[in-house]
C-alpha cells in the first residue's frame, strides 16, 4: 500500500487572510442595533406602564430612566436608531440596483456611520 504524504496545513487558513470589510461591519451592526432598539423601547414602556400602574411604580421606573443607567440606554438607543434608519435607506439604494461597486459601498457605509453620529448629536443638542 502507497504511504499517503500529509502536508501540514493550518485549519482555518481563511482566517489568516481574511480582512475584515466595512461593508460586513455595516451589515453587522445593523442586525445589532435592530436588536439593541428593544433595549430603550422595553424601558420606554416599562416608563409609560407604571405611570399608568401607579405614583410607586412610576418613581422608580422614573428614577432609573432618568439616571445615568437611563440616560445611556436613550443615548446609545437614539445612536441605534439613527444607524438602523440611515443602513434601511443604504440597502434601499442597493435593493434599486445601484451602489453596489465597492468604492460605492464604501463610502455609503462611512456615510451611515459618520450620519448616524451626527444626527445623534444633533438630537442630543435638541432635545
Amino acid at each position: 500500500m502507497a504511504e499517503v504524504k500529509r502536508v501540514e496545513r493550518p485549519l482555518s487558513p481563511h482566517l489568516q487572510i481574511y480582512r475584515v470589510q466595512l461593508t460586513s461591519v455595516t451589515s453587522i451592526l445593523t442586525r445589532i442595533t435592530g436588536n439593541g432598539l428593544i433595549v430603550g423601547t422595553v424601558l420606554a414602556v416599562w416608563w409609560l406602564m407604571a405611570a399608568a400602574i401607579s405614583p410607586g411604580a412610576f418613581a422608580l421606573a422614573n428614577a432609573v430612566a432618568t439616571s445615568w443607567f437611563g440616560d445611556l440606554v436613550f443615548t446609545v438607543s437614539a445612536w441605534a436608531l439613527w444607524y438602523h434608519y440611515l443602513a434601511g435607506l443604504r440597502h434601499l439604494v442597493f435593493d434599486a440596483g445601484r451602489g453596489l461597486d465597492i468604492p460605492t459601498a464604501e463610502k455609503l457605509g462611512w456615510g451611515v456611520i459618520f450620519g448616524s453620529l451626527g444626527l445623534t448629536l444633533l438630537t442630543i443638542l435638541i432635545v
